[in-house]
Formats: C-alpha cells, structure tokens, sequence
C-alpha cells in the first residue's frame, strides 16, 4: 500500500469513527512500550501484529484542517538485533525520501537516529520528525506529521510539536 492510500485509509478511518477513543495511556508489544498522549489526541487506528502500530489525530482548530490531518504514530516491530534494526530505520528512510517533495529540514534532532524533512502529502506540505529506538528485540518508530502551515498559527504548531517531544522523551526513558 502506496503512503496516499495510507493517507486516504486514516482519513477514511478518522471520519467514519466519529466517537474514536480518546488517547491518554497506551501501552504496546505486550507492555514493553508504553507512553501518554495529551488528552485532546484522539485515537483514529490501532494495527495489532508486527508490526504493532497506533495513529492519533492532533486536532486543528483551523479551516484548514478540512483538507490535512496532523498526525502522531508509533510503530513497534520485532527485530532480531541491531543490524535488523538498522535495516528497518534504512527502509524507512528510503521510503521518506522517496515522498513528493522530500526535502532533509533544516536542524534535526541530536539524536542520530532521528530524522526532520519536509515533503507533500496531496499538494501541502508537512513536516515531520521522526525518531527511532531499539529496545528488548523492538525497533520503535516516533513518527510526527504536520502540515508546515496551518492557519491555526505558530501557537497550535507548538503545541502539536511538544506532544510529540513528550512521546519522545517517555520512549527514550
């Protein structure tokens, strides 16, 4: 499945689920990752399996979160050791950089497996930060994205990327 049929797929999911879970406490890979969503996150897609995966919505207050969708996931999948957990951060990579667009951001975490860019999704552009762990034979993918302009302003934007920080620094603990 192609990223815009992903794309459509969580939009689809979001919209017919009107009474979604609200995200607070989550816990994956039989407890061994665990983290806290803001409140007002909601939970729009659960994949159980491997890999195991949870999606939420960050809501915008704007107009123009008519046509995108901010969006936090985490992605846990079994991994044997840190060569297959190095080919899964490769294989994730390759596929950000082959989005419409792509362009490496600016300033990017100081984590070196972290990674910010910049690429269109439908004809805006987003940004996205993510992060990567390996832990107990999981490797872990933080995966933030965000329209680079959205008209509920500098102050939303803030707030959507300090989520996604307090996701981080929990898996990162």
């Amino acid at each position: 499945m192609n990223f815009r049929h992903y794309l459509v797929l969580i939009v689809a999911l979001a919209l017919a689920n009107v009474t979604a879970a609200q995200a607070d406490e989550v816990s994956m890979a039989s407890g061994s990752v665990h983290f806290s969503t803001p409140a007002s996150w909601v939970g729009i897609m659960q994949v159980d399996g491997d890999p195991e995966v949870r999606v939420f919505q960050v809501p915008d207050p704007s107009p123009s979160a008519s046509d995108t969708l901010a969006r936090v996931s985490v992605s846990v999948k079994q991994v044997a050791n840190l060569q297959d957990f190095n080919d899964y951060v490769s294989g994730a990579v390759g596929k950000a950089k082959s989005l419409k667009d792509y362009q490496p951001g600016n300033s990017a975490p100081s984590d070196p497996n972290s990674f910010v860019y910049t690429a269109r999704e439908s004809g805006t552009l987003y940004t996205y930060v993510e992060r990567y762990w390996f832990r107990n034979g999981h490797a872990i993918q933080l995966r933030c994205a965000r329209p680079s302009a959205s008209q509920a302003g500098l102050s939303w934007a803030t707030s959507f990327d300090k989520g996604c920080l307090g996701i981080a620094a929990t898996l990162n603990s």
